[in-house]
């Protein structure tokens, strides 16, 4: 030969036809797993959590905003408090008096608490509609994080049924494995086993002179190397290793 094709291994051509089933048995689990680790839902929910995030900082920035015209507001409506319970003292105390002085200063303070009041009571709104703005923002924001964290719970539901689902192929495809290789000679499974190491394909047909596994066409003497050796030889490709099971598709005769 040319290059290298032959191993030390020796099986009858069945056996070796079996080792298509395991590699295809093999392909399936590595495709399983493969989409499991990649599945389009798993970025997506790392999208929405990191939404979820952003509004729940925005949230906590809108909640101070809110708080804050909160406290404010408490603390008009305290000095408001103040005054009408300074002027319901000195209307009372407007009623009781007989001094012409102490009139005309009841009066005059009275006047001036009145127009804090006015002026107290006009903040009082603006502030009121501050708080109502802020609780409206803060209302708005939960409401985007719900519809987020809805959105969320969908496409985990999806994902996870999905998982389930492939969960549920790995296992069916190792348990056919777990069936197949008994029947397998050691020493083919073995070899079978240390190509699949290399290169994540242990064996391939070799149809129309081509191997399935790298795609490499034989030609020339390397060619009519693999179609010379006798059926029982367990043959390689000289470019991947990978196994070449022959059979009638191999276009060898």
């Amino acid at each position: 030969m040319s290059r290298e094709f032959g191993t030390d291994v020796k099986a009858s051509p069945a056996d070796q036809k079996t080792l298509l089933t395991l590699q295809s048995i093999d392909t399936g689990v590595q495709r399983t797993t493969h989409r499991a680790a990649n599945l389009p839902e798993a970025a997506r929910i790392s999208e929405l959590q990191r939404e979820i995030e952003g509004v729940r900082l925005r949230r906590l920035e809108k909640v101070g905003v809110r708080d804050d015209a909160r406290t404010e507001l408490g603390r008009i409506e305290s000095d408001v408090a103040v005054v009408e319970a300074r002027i319901k003292r000195d209307d009372a105390r407007l009623q009781q008096s007989t001094s012409v002085k102490d009139v005309e200063a009841l009066q005059s303070e009275l006047a001036s608490l009145k127009t804090r009041q006015n002026n107290l009571e006009e903040i009082e709104l603006n502030v009121m509609q501050r708080v109502e703005d802020a609780e409206e923002a803060v209302a708005q924001v939960d409401a985007e994080r719900a519809g987020l964290q809805e959105l969320l719970d969908e496409v985990a539901a999806k994902r996870d049924a999905q998982l389930v689902e492939l969960d549920a192929e790995r296992s069916r495809l190792t348990a056919d494995r777990a069936s197949l290789t008994p029947g397998i000679p050691e020493d083919l499974l073995a070899l079978y086993e240390q190509r699949r190491a290399r290169g994540g394909i242990g064996a391939a047909l070799f149809r129309a002179g081509t191997c399935g596994a790298c795609k490499m066409s034989l030609t020339g003497n390397d060619l009519q190397a693999v179609r010379s050796a006798p059926s029982e030889d367990v043959v390689q490709c000289p470019e991947c290793s990978a196994i070449v099971v022959r059979t009638d598709e191999s276009g060898l005769i």
